[in-house]
């Protein structure tokens, strides 16, 4: 399975919808929280051309948000890309 990182906030309601998809998936994440920690949100804006949380990397490829993430899941391309 591919490696998955999460920046993530603990207030935000799409952060936690996100990590409970991951997580009943069984899959295995490295969380990296934005809150009170600008640098590191910075780090994350540049990455991801976002400033919203969550953002989320499966491998190399960036998914984007939570609504990627669930619409990958709704096309049935979220598995595959885990595995790939």
């Amino acid at each position: 399975m591919k490696s998955v990182i999460v920046y993530s906030s603990d207030y935000c309601p799409y952060c936690i919808r996100a990590k409970q998809l991951l997580n009943s998936k069984g899959v295995d994440f490295e969380e990296i929280k934005v809150d009170g920690k600008p640098q590191v949100r910075a780090q994350m804006s540049q990455k991801a051309g976002r400033t919203s949380v969550p953002q989320i990397w499966i491998g190399s490829t960036h998914v984007g948000g939570c609504d990627e993430l669930f619409a990958l899941e709704r096309a049935g391309k979220l598995d595959p890309l885990l595995q790939s």
